[in-house]
């Protein structure tokens, strides 16, 4: 099996193609190297530098690939508010021209990197798959939108996806392969890394008058090995199964900004300078996950997803790029 990871320079994509090589999977990487590092490439993995929004190039990276995974899309809810233009351009032209090369090569299954943003403001204290879909933020509507043209190029085109819906992805390859660091993180840990490390000043926690516990906004914080790992097993899904299915990816428990903040302190021994700052447009108070359908159909189970684990295993990839 050889598989198209689009975006596989990136955070999350590097872990997912070191998941697949581990599972004697052959693997071309795509990317544009925008948000992607050349250190997360891996020698094993085949690379082609190029852009979902060039459609010869795209075409070029699926002869003769069996699948794709696609985590190419921008992930910033802030920036998204600000910029729809440039969030519609990548993850939804890109998404398109992706869907369309893959109806022309005839290839048949897509793993996608959705997300829970999808879901909006919770209605219930966690979410599951058939909660109601209803976007706050243009980041969460650009993933629904993607969804929604899947689903009917499914029905018109005999693609078939599985959709990940990701909360909170967090912590690095706990065996040091993947060191390359997020550029210009926008996501709460690497963040308060940053922070630590001298190369934010400080950082802001948006809105402490939330309904929660400590006034701070709760999430389901995930690893992002754990995620990797789920991606692997979605491809194995699809060709066993040939089923679409949309499945959300979280741990169940969810962890406020200022416990993350408190419990990097604690583990580390060093106090982070941060300020309180109002609420950030689009973000809703509380998301946490029900993921039982991702463990039934998949046998999927976060194994490395304890805050104490997602804490060390990044603070040790800031360290070594110190």
């Amino acid at each position: 099996m050889r598989i198209l990871v689009i975006g596989g320079a990136g955070y999350i994509g590097s872990h997912v193609v070191k998941s697949l090589l581990q599972n004697n999977v052959q693997v071309r990487v795509f990317d544009d190297m925008s948000t992607g590092q050349a250190v997360n490439l891996f020698k094993d993995a085949e690379f082609i530098k190029g852009t979902i929004l060039d459609s010869d190039a795209l075409e070029h990276a699926l002869e003769g690939v069996d699948g794709v995974i696609h985590l190419a899309a921008k992930k910033a809810v802030g920036e998204s508010m600000e910029y729809p233009e440039k969030y519609a351009q990548n993850n939804l032209t890109g998404a398109i021209n992706l869907l369309n090369a893959m109806v022309k090569k005839n290839v048949k299954y897509l793993v996608f990197s959705s997300s829970a943003a999808v879901y909006g403001i919770p209605q219930y204290a966690q979410v599951d798959e058939n909660h109601p879909v209803n976007p706050i933020n243009f980041y969460g509507f650009t993933k629904l939108e993607m969804e929604r043209l899947m689903q009917w190029y499914d029905t018109l085109k005999g693609i078939k996806f599985v959709s990940l819906r990701y909360f909170n992805a967090v912590g690095y390859d706990a065996e040091g392969d993947i060191l390359g660091l997020e550029k210009n993180p926008q996501n709460l840990l690497p963040v308060i890394m940053e922070t630590l490390t001298g190369i934010r000043e400080k950082m802001a926690v948006f809105g402490t008058d939330y309904n929660t516990p400590d006034g701070s906004c709760i999430r389901d914080y995930i690893h992002v090995s754990d995620l990797a790992e789920a991606h692997t097993l979605a491809l194995k899904y699809l060709q066993k199964n040939n089923q679409s299915q949309m499945l959300n990816l979280g741990t169940g428990r969810g962890h406020s900004v200022l416990e993350m903040i408190l419990e990097t302190e604690k583990l580390l021994n060093k106090k982070i300078n941060y300020t309180i700052a109002p609420r950030r447009s689009g973000d809703p108070e509380t998301l946490t996950a029900i993921a039982t359908k991702a463990e039934k159909l998949l046998n999927w189970y976060p194994q490395q997803s304890d805050l104490k684990n997602i804490i060390l295993t990044t603070w040790a990839v800031y360290q070594k790029n110190g």
